[in-house]
């Protein structure tokens, strides 16, 4: 188990090294430079040259890039904003804690009603209830994000009152955001656990516990449960990444410095070190969220645990 994780740890090397030179590419090529941005299409064009000297930006690309991760490998600087003149890294640590609380408080609650719901329709199949869930499981699915997040902003905080419609200050500032990013998830999460929990109720197994007397309760949360759980698990790592990432839809609606506001301002004014730095470490995260899902397998599934442990003794 040791080695596969440390074999997990070095196949992130590449993988990120990959994400930054393709957005380092693609930066690249799109029109524009940021000297021409941050001063203007009326400033001289020897002072538009001079800047974008200062910034490193009048070399090659392969050199830029290949300047970029030196410094970052040798002495892990991420660079310093273009438009703001200071480390990404403060950026980075002034916005990411409010990504964070957005990620873990709509996962959280994405993983309450999809798994929660999900379960019910599994065990109530056929019934007027599972009807009722699919059809709401589907409609929230294929609501477009902005779309959801301007209702709610309107009703709650235009029309009733009750809640803040900008900001990242107090936990209101929270409440609808997290609604807008968790009820799709919840969408996808209800369907992904019926379906996993009712191929799981037709296994052998399944109806041998039924033969020898188990009750029902039995059956579904310490037999089924745990082996549908598996798939679930994995769309909810890969949705909590993707929240990481800054929920930009929900970021842009209610005005929350985050993650995602940073990265698309950035964008906006081609500031280089700041997508960068700003990519790579959602990158990294990501990644490492990948590796703690593929390790809770081993947790939820002793088959999985049993085929690392006897596949790295027979190697030895």
């Amino acid at each position: 188990m040791q080695k596969y994780i440390l074999k997990r740890i070095l196949y992130m090397l590449p993988v990120l090294l990959g994400v930054a030179f393709l957005v380092f590419a693609i930066l690249a090529l799109t029109p524009g430079d940021p000297g021409s941005i941050i001063l203007g299409i009326t400033a001289k064009q020897e002072d538009i040259a001079a800047l974008n000297a200062q910034f490193g930006y009048d070399k090659p690309f392969l050199i830029r890039f290949f300047n970029y991760i030196r410094d970052l490998v040798l002495h892990f600087d991420l660079g310093t904003s273009y438009s703001r003149r200071q480390p990404v890294v403060n950026d980075i640590i002034a916005r990411f804690p409010n990504t964070l609380r957005l990620a873990l408080m709509s996962m959280a609650l994405s993983a309450f009603i999809g798994v929660s719901l999900g379960i019910l329709s599994a065990v109530r199949q056929y019934t007027t209830l599972d009807h009722v869930l699919v059809v709401v499981a589907l409609v929230f699915a294929s609501i477009p994000g902005f779309w959801l997040a301007l209702m709610l902003l309107m009703f709650f905080s235009l029309h009733l009152k009750w809640l803040p419609s900008f900001g990242a200050d107090t936990f209101k500032h929270f409440i609808l955001p997290t609604v807008t990013v968790s009820l799709t998830s919840a969408a996808g999460l209800l369907r992904l656990t019926r379906a996993s929990m009712l191929e799981t109720v037709r296994q052998e197994y399944i109806r041998t516990a039924r033969a020898k007397g188990a009750g029902e309760k039995v059956i579904i949360w310490r037999h089924a449960l745990r082996n549908a759980l598996i798939p679930v698990i994995t769309t909810m790592g890969t949705s909590f990444g993707a929240s990481l990432g800054g929920a930009i839809i929900a970021e842009t609606v209610f005005a929350m410095p985050g993650m995602g506001t940073l990265l698309t301002t950035a964008i906006r004014q081609k500031d280089v070190p700041v997508v960068m730095g700003a990519t790579l470490f959602l990158a990294l995260l990501f990644s490492l969220v990948v590796l703690v899902v593929d390790i809770l397998y081993a947790f939820i599934d002793p088959r999985i645990r049993a085929k690392y442990e006897n596949g790295g003794r027979s190697r030895e």
